[in-house]
């Protein structure tokens, strides 16, 4: 946005700003950044694309939760004076910036859920455990807008079986993956632990949640138990729903060098080779026609097609010694499309992309981030991207589509 403006391209910026907040937090770190990096005058194509990702993402939950940025709901509001969607909301943005700047203004009738976690927290400690033994404990939880954390938070002591027999049935897709070791210590019995397996594998809610694989290999890595081994191997599998399906040949390179072994932090579950491995299965199971192939002092084609388990082709991934990618390139390219290189890119041997046609583009990922490639980057087809998260899917099909087809605006 900052460059069309810059250009004097106007027209679609505000709906831009708009598409890429989709978080109720994003707004206050999009803020941040633009004045960090552009200034403190804000165009006004930022400003309502801004006001319009407010108006559908500023709740009474979303305020619970997300409010405690450097950049707070009261300051996106003050900025960018958004129009309220209803009375009800109005209500909200009144509240938001009464607290920000310390008014102890009663909370208004219309924001039930604000009222109800208000009335909670004012609960002595000693009669918060006893909530745990209500009949209604879940509904009411619900209607506070509690988390699992700030439950934890305002019982204090261990999470028990109970405090997760309350709190499971309003847990967010992403909070149920990252507990199950919790659940397994907490002796969560198996009916319940049948009832988050069961949400775990909807099709439907994998798709929403938008987790990618990597997170599921982790969580399976994570868990430590056989009664979430298969619920996760089948989110797995269902979670290529979510990775972009690329047209045409790819050839996808995993690295699987000694350098590629070690945990990027002691609180990793998973090493680069095994993030490697997860993110190269996902390209190829997904492609119209795909060449995996790992590499390290030699290289090897892995089988796969579509529909295998993603952790079965997983496992077909083997230790190979040394980094030889210009090796691999050379034996392995065969007109491809594109090429992706997974890697630490501790190569030796020259440019090894100097064997692909500069016509056809070459993605890599470096994982460990070295500041020095194996290869020249930043032009029309040759791409490198520092470390690998669920979101480096979406990257290949942005270019590519930001170099054959127009803009919408």
């Amino acid at each position: 946005v900052a460059a069309r403006l810059a250009a004097g391209a106007h027209g679609g910026n505000r709906a831009l700003v708009r598409a890429a907040l989709r978080r109720a937090d994003e707004p206050g770190e999009l803020l941040a950044y633009w004045r960090s990096r552009y200034g403190r005058a804000l165009p006004q194509p930022v400003k309502r694309g801004v006001a319009d990702a407010v108006r559908a993402l500023y709740t009474e939950r979303s305020l619970i939760k997300y409010d405690t940025g450097l950049v707070r709901f009261a300051d996106v509001l003050e900025l960018t004076h958004p129009r309220a969607a209803d009375a009800r909301q109005g209500d909200l943005f009144r509240h938001a910036i009464d607290r920000r700047h310390g008014h102890d203004a009663v909370i208004p009738g219309s924001l039930a859920v604000l009222r109800a976690r208000a009335e909670l927290l004012a609960l002595p400690t000693g009669a918060r455990r006893e909530l745990l033994d209500r009949p209604d404990a879940t509904d009411v939880l619900a209607a506070a807008g509690m988390t699992w954390e700030s439950l934890a938070g305002w019982l204090g002591g261990p999470l028990s079986a109970a405090f997760w027999e309350r709190i499971i049935p309003s847990m967010g897709y992403f909070a149920l993956l990252r507990n199950l070791r919790n659940f397994d210590r907490a002796g969560v019995p198996d009916e319940l632990a049948e009832q988050v397996a069961a949400r775990l594998t909807d099709p439907e809610q994998v798709a929403r949640s938008r987790v990618l694989p990597m997170r599921f290999l982790a969580a399976h890595r994570a868990a430590g138990s056989l009664r979430w081994a298969w619920p996760l191997e089948r989110a797995l599998d269902a979670s290529l729903a979510n990775v972009p399906s690329l047209p045409g040949r790819t050839l996808v390179l995993v690295d699987r060098s000694y350098s590629m072994f070690g945990r990027p932090s002691a609180r990793s579950e998973l090493t680069a080779a095994d993030t490697a491995a997860i993110f190269g299965t996902a390209l190829a199971l997904r492609a119209e026609k795909a060449d995996l192939v790992q590499f390290g002092s030699g290289h090897e084609r892995v089988p796969c097609r579509r529909g295998d388990p993603v952790l079965e082709v997983v496992q077909r991934f083997r230790d190979l010694g040394g980094t030889e990618t210009a090796a691999a390139l050379r034996a392995r390219f065969r007109g491809h499309d594109r090429v992706v290189i997974v890697t630490d890119e501790q190569a030796w041997g020259g440019d090894p992309t100097a064997v692909v046609p500069r016509r056809v583009p070459v993605y890599t990922w470096n994982l460990v981030g070295y500041r020095h490639g194996h290869a020249p980057s930043g032009t029309a087809t040759r791409h490198t991207f520092a470390g690998l998260s669920d979101a480096a899917f979406a990257m290949i099909p942005l270019i590519e589509t930001g170099r054959t087809t127009g803009w919408p605006f």
